[in-house]
Parts: structure tokens; sequence; C-alpha cells
């Protein structure tokens, strides 16, 4: 017992001085019994379900990241094996894939991720992530293949579902007549 009151009177002392009224519990990160908690983290969420103007900021950050950090580093060259596209805001999959990348990285970068967390960040996520993007039949295949030809071209995607496509069409009321039988009156 005396062991463990002079672990305390220790702890005390290194513990910095929390102020009046907080949790004798917070300098080691836990909440207190009865005082609220630390505020939990703002929740990401993919950059397409964002809209106006948050989509806008949200872009711009990723934009400055991607031009300042990402190309100069990992760009590598444009080739008809890896394109790349200088108008890739427009694409829609391109802006989702890099923004998951990016925002992998601010995970991955800060302390807390240890020592090994770039490395993760570099093997989990980067590779693959520009695997997909830059892929020769990627979302910006038909854009630029080499330096000299600059160009930006949005491929079609697929067309919806037959399923989506039959409840788009289907009348809005009474059944569909039978291929069989006529559907006027019959004189």
């Amino acid at each position: 017992m005396e062991q463990s009151a002079q672990q305390a009177r220790q702890l005390e002392q290194l513990a910095p001085s929390a102020p009046c009224g907080a949790s004798s519990f917070a300098a080691f990160g836990l909440p207190g019994f009865n005082g609220p908690g630390p505020a939990p983290a703002p929740e990401p969420r993919p950059i397409l379900e964002l809209e106006g103007e948050e989509y806008e900021d949200e872009l711009d950050g990723l934009g400055d990241w991607v031009d300042d950090f990402l190309l100069p580093v990992y760009g590598a060259e444009v080739t008809t094996a890896a394109p790349w596209c200088p108008r890739w805001q427009e694409h829609d999959g391109v802006v989702a894939w890099l923004h998951a990348l990016w925002l992998a990285y601010q995970q991955h970068k800060d302390p807390e991720s240890g020592l090994a967390g770039m490395f993760v960040w570099h093997r989990d996520f980067l590779i693959h992530a520009m695997a997909a993007v830059r892929a020769p039949g990627g979302p910006l295949s038909a854009c630029m293949t080499s330096p000299d030809r600059p160009t930006h071209r949005l491929l079609p995607g697929p067309p919806p579902s037959a399923r989506t496509h039959e409840n788009s069409s289907a009348p809005a009321a009474g059944p569909e007549p039978e291929p069989d039988e006529p559907s006027g009156p019959v004189s």
C-alpha cells in the first residue's frame, strides 16, 4: 500500500498541473468521472458527398496538396501506361481517389501513427491509388498521355442498370398491355 501511495505522489509531481475543477485523469488523456471528455474529432466525409462551398473549399485544399506535393514527388512521367490530366478536378472518380489518398496521408503523417506511419501510407494507399487513377484503361485514359500533347476528355460512364431504366420508363398508372393484345378499342 505504501508503495502505491508513493507512486501516486510521484505521478502527481510529474503530471502537469490541471486547472481547478479539471479531472485529475486529464493529464493522462483520460476523461474525468463527472466532466466532459475530449471533443470528438470531426468525421471525414467523402468529397463527393459535399456540396457548394464546402465542396469547393475541400477541392481547393486537395488541389494544393496534389499540385504542391503529390505530383512533384510521386507524379512520375506521363506516358500511355501512366496518363494524367491537367484538369483532373473534372474527373469525379479521380477526385474521389485522390481525396481518399489525401485523407490517409493526413492520418499517417500524424506523430500518433508512429515511426512506420508514412511507410504504411506508401504501401497501403499511395501505390494502389496512383495505379488505379493512372491505369492505361483508367479514368484518365482518354486524357494526356504525352506531356507534349495536353488533352482532356471525359469518357461517358456506363448506362444505368436495366432495373433503373425500367423504373424510370414505366407508365405512371395502369399495367402495360400484353404484346399480343391490341392496345386500343377493337371495332
